[in-house]
């Protein structure tokens, strides 16, 4: 059937139907989308196995039915109107199309270049930038502003020069550090480059840098020079895309219009060998480098990841790379979340996210209300990294879930959303139970400080992590998983359970591998009478304190 031709309420109807909506008649649901739908619909006809992928992914995401039934139905319309019949034929469906792994790393749990991080397990993020002055998130408020809705309003003339006006004097790099360390964070990665294209390094080929500011004086120097002088890891976020530099994009135009970058004109060559000159930099001139944290969006192809992976790999051979510039990394980075289960590795090549996929992605984003989308996205994020319930040590993967504290990257200082200090603990203990490591942002403010709810949930933390950081540091994947009471964590023979959902005095433990040979409290290291029987293990928990937050109990066994 040529959809482009049908006759609308009638097929569209039909659509509804598979979706449980009861019909509204055409007219009324077109009505709602104003003139973003028809464009949105020429999107879904270039793009129809994207969109397929997500028709499918809303049968199964974990969406609410009414939720899931809006989006259907939105996509059902702007479908028909571009006469996208594989789209409307996928949403009609209830079945899931087939989905490619996506393989991101060949390092295992044995690989000594990433011991230290795999044993480090928790460490501090840091956007910040000249967007602090203004209290907006990075880069996006002049890229995509309806994707921060929590970011005040800024021109894009305004937001650029903002560096006119950065000048934090009350900047304290050794102080961030012993904060971060009192937290129990055992590495930093702090953003080098946004994609904004504003350096805080002094960066060669441009003058829109940290040094050319009223502070005058390069952040990370000096922040390099006291994590070195405090024997702490430090790692570098670098974007790829500049919204700053011509060879880029077009700059004449607003970044809205082309914020993906132009790689077909002449000068996006100029723009790889900036980047590359940028990293040189960063490898070179500020001491040991941990982690290149690579942020590239979509399409990365168009950077010619292996340049870049080559290149790094030349210059500090062991300085771990992330995921996001293409395979070939170290480990993975789900964002803002943490997966279902361990994640492990891809058996597939990974497919890179085309400029036609950009496009339905955007187009996407103007017809559903945002909660939607964000919620969209997250499901089919979290599909992009395989789990297993207890892989094999060789099958898994290496990964890092990135959070924020509250709604925002940068310092914002609208946005009191805040987890509490027990969420973010909780957070740690899941992502440590499922093998992984937590790295936790803090967008520090205009003037060079941490805000005041970010101190205080690193300090929460230092308390916890103080009793009970043996639990999280060099461990791994615990034996019991999806267990109701809590979680667990093992390394050197030792299962650490974690409780979170705790219910009278004793605990009753089936699947313990080993002969347990004790059971003790992390904190005070009180001792806790046991039985076991076979693999089932019976505690007495009469030892912990009624109030206690997530005690830890350290089940010491032999095999």
């Amino acid at each position: 059937m040529n959809l482009a031709q049908a006759n609308h309420p009638a097929d569209l109807r039909l659509i509804e139907r598979s979706a449980a909506i009861p019909y509204t008649g055409g007219k009324a649901i077109l009505g709602g989308f104003g003139g973003n739908l028809l464009e949105t619909g020429q999107f879904f006809h270039r793009n129809d196995s994207f969109y397929m992928l997500l028709a499918a992914e809303l049968e199964t995401s974990t969406m609410s039915t009414q939720t899931r039934r809006e989006c259907l139905k939105s996509m059902a319309s702007a479908a028909w109107m571009a006469g996208s019949s594989a789209l409307l034929l996928s949403i009609a469906s209830t079945g899931c199309s087939n989905r490619r792994p996506i393989p991101r790393t060949a390092a295992t749990m044995d690989d000594a270049h990433t011991r230290w991080y795999r044993d480090a397990k928790f460490g501090l993020f840091i956007h910040w930038g000249a967007y602090s002055v203004a209290g907006v998130e990075a880069s996006w408020p002049i890229m995509k502003p309806e994707w921060c809705p929590h970011s005040p309003p800024i021109s894009e003339r305004e937001y650029v020069e903002l560096p006119l006006r950065f000048n934090p004097t009350e900047y304290d790099p050794g102080g961030w550090v012993q904060t971060a360390k009192q937290a129990g964070m055992r590495y930093m990665v702090i953003t080098t480059k946004h994609h904004d294209g504003f350096c805080m390094f002094d960066a060669p080929g441009t003058d829109y840098k940290i040094t050319n500011t009223p502070y005058g004086k390069d952040v990370i120097a000096l922040l390099a020079a006291a994590c070195h002088e405090q024997q702490m890891p430090l790692g570098f976020y670098y974007s790829p895309p500049d919204m700053h530099h011509p060879g880029f994009r077009n700059t004449s135009k607003p970044a809205r219009e082309n914020w993906n970058g132009e790689p077909s004109r002449s000068r996006w060559s100029s723009y790889l060998d900036y980047m590359e000159s940028h990293l040189r930099t960063l490898l070179t001139n500020y001491g040991p480098v941990a982690i290149i944290w690579f942020d590239g969006l979509f399409g990365v192809t168009k950077y010619n990841p292996p340049r870049f992976h080559k290149l790094i790999h030349d210059l500090s051979p062991n300085t771990l790379v992330n995921d996001r510039l293409g395979p070939g990394g170290d480990y993975v980075t789900p964002e803002q979340f943490f997966p279902d289960g361990i994640p492990i590795k891809p058996t597939e090549e990974p497919a890179d996210i085309t400029p036609g996929a950009v496009d339905a992605i955007v187009g996407l984003s103007k017809i559903l209300p945002q909660k939607w989308f964000v919620s969209l996205i997250q499901s089919l994020a979290k599909k992009r990294y395989p789990t297993s319930p207890y892989p094999l040590p060789q099958d898994f993967q290496l990964w890092e879930a990135c959070m924020t504290m509250n709604d925002s990257w940068g310092y914002n200082p609208n946005d009191k959303n805040f987890k509490s200090p027990e969420t973010l603990i909780r957070t740690l203990v899941e992502v440590a139970s499922r093998g992984g490591n937590f790295l936790l942002n803090v967008g520090p403010t205009p003037q060079g400080t941490f805000p005041i709810e970010a101190q205080q949930r690193l300090q929460r933390f230092g308390e916890w992590m103080g009793t009970n950081g043996e639990s999280i540091y060099k461990t791994t994947y615990g034996p019991l998983q999806n267990l109701a009471i809590g979680r667990t964590t093992t390394k050197q023979g030792t299962i650490y359970l974690h409780l979170i959902d705790r219910a009278g005095a004793r605990l009753d433990l089936p699947g313990i591998p080993g002969k347990v040979v004790s059971v003790s409290l992390l904190q005070g290291g009180r001792i806790c009478a046991f039985e076991q029987s076979g693999d089932r293990l019976r505690i007495d928990t009469s030892a912990v304190a009624p109030d206690a937050f997530i005690p830890v109990l350290a089940i010491r066994t032999i095999t």
